[in-house]
């Protein structure tokens, strides 16, 4: 673990869980470097594609990126046909289904807020065999503010029925802490994705770590009267 809990922000115990996905339950970058790079050529045109600045604003929902980097937003359409041709090709991180099925078996409810488009991320959560582990899956076109807005975390909280104080969202871009500070919940980086971790821990998460099965450390049982 990079950084200790700080309190007062696991003062209060957890019930909820909230993930993003991409780096943090799914190694995607090397299909998303692929579905930008294809995406690039057939809107844009020749050049390499810029993947290392979109990489910089992940967390965000893709239209607001192609905003940001005054890209074409016709490169949505060949990136999600490509996402969806390439999806079979994403991996679970190691050891991140053994974490979710432990943390179900303690109690926890669980709900992914996730960047992509709710059905590509459940989508490929279904074919990776682990939607059955999470409560619900939100993605950013669900919602009127995407990340680094709080609002797909305030849903993921008013789907569950849980107070900000009884979450934890867990998320390896600076988006994911700020979305979850904004909707008061308790920050948590995700260091072994491909995510600058010194830009994460520059924003003070409430805690950081190194891999998956650092989490159940940070987590007792559910206690439930």
């Amino acid at each position: 673990m990079t950084t200790a809990p700080r309190t007062p922000a696991f003062e209060h115990p957890k019930s909820v869980i909230v993930f993003d996905l991409d780096g943090v339950i799914v190694d995607s970058f090397p299909v998303m470097r692929e579905a930008f790079t294809i995406a690039y050529a057939e809107v844009v045109g020749d050049g390499e594609a810029p993947f290392e600045e979109y990489e910089r604003h992940l967390g965000r929902y893709f239209p607001d990126i192609m905003n940001i980097m005054g890209l074409p937003l016709e490169m949505e359409g060949p990136f999600v046909r490509e996402s969806y041709r390439l999806a079979g090709r994403v991996p679970l991180f190691p050891g991140v289904r053994q974490v979710l099925e432990e943390l179900r078996e303690r109690g926890f409810r669980t709900a992914i807020a996730t960047g992509k488009a709710g059905d590509r991320a459940r989508h490929l959560l279904t074919q990776l065999d682990v939607i059955h582990l999470f409560d619900h899956v939100i993605g950013s076109d669900e919602v009127a503010r995407a990340k680094p807005a709080p609002d797909i975390v305030l849903h993921a909280l008013d789907l569950l029925g849980a107070r900000a104080e009884e979450a934890l969202m867990l998320g390896d871009a600076v988006t994911d802490i700020a979305a979850a500070r904004g909707a008061g919940v308790t920050a948590v980086a995700a260091l072994w994705g491909e995510s600058d971790s010194a830009d994460l821990l520059a924003v003070f998460p409430d805690a950081a770590l190194d891999e998956p099965a650092e989490l159940l450390a940070l987590l007792p049982a559910v206690v439930t009267s």
